[in-house]
């Protein structure tokens, strides 16, 4: 019925899962039909439905994304796995494509193309993070550029408050706050509210329940 792509989204935290869901559904000819919390619940639910991809964290417990990976693939060899991982040492993507993925992102790169990465994996191809190549070399030091009230204001973001709450609750202009969003997604090099959700949790700025 239709001819969208089907994905499976397995993190075990949900914050990330939603922020991940949000910037894959701003593109029309991807749909996510699953979410799982665990290896163990992906290899469950992929048989159940069908998707074409599955993006897949890779430090999971119980069962991290790669032995996921074989478990899946022993079942539904056709599935194109995305794993989404901290981790760009080369034993980490190595043992995800040995498994069987045939992509492997970075979840803390700044400029990640989650909807570009699924349909090339999609189609067959394989997907690896440009910025493995420099990640170990790459600076720390765009956070710690932001000023105290910008980070104040991800935090903010973070949580799910509007331009309008946040400006309430400190004191400020909702122009004022509007700016320090905007100021925000170019220092970070960011173009959607999804994207600093993401960046905000993987700062530690907002606690995971």
């Amino acid at each position: 019925m239709s001819n969208k792509i089907s994905v499976l989204l397995v993190d075990d935290h949900a914050l990330v899962r939603k922020g991940f869901r949000r910037m894959i559904e701003d593109d029309s000819e991807i749909r996510v039909v699953g979410e799982a919390s665990s290896g163990i619940e992906a290899v469950q639910l992929c048989q159940q439905l069908k998707p074409q991809v599955i993006v897949m964290d890779m430090a999971m417990p119980e069962m991290d994304g790669v032995q996921a990976a074989r478990e899946i693939l022993k079942r539904m060899p056709k599935t194109a796995i995305l794993i989404l991982s901290m981790y760009s040492q080369e034993n980490y993507v190595r043992n995800a494509f040995d498994a069987g993925a045939l992509g492997y992102i970075l979840k803390n790169a700044n400029d990640i193309d989650l909807a570009s990465a699924i349909k090339d994996v999609a189609a067959g191809k394989r997907v690896l993070d440009p910025g493995l190549i420099t990640a170990e070399r790459e600076p720390e030091d765009t956070f710690d550029r932001l000023t105290q009230r910008e980070k104040q204001i991800l935090q903010m973001i973070a949580e799910g408050n509007s331009n309008k709450e946040i400006a309430a609750l400190l004191g400020l202009s909702v122009n004022t706050v509007a700016v320090h969003r905007a100021n925000l997604m170019d220092a970070l090099g960011m173009h959607r509210t999804a994207e600093l959700v993401v960046y905000a949790i993987r700062k530690g700025l907002v606690r995971m329940p």
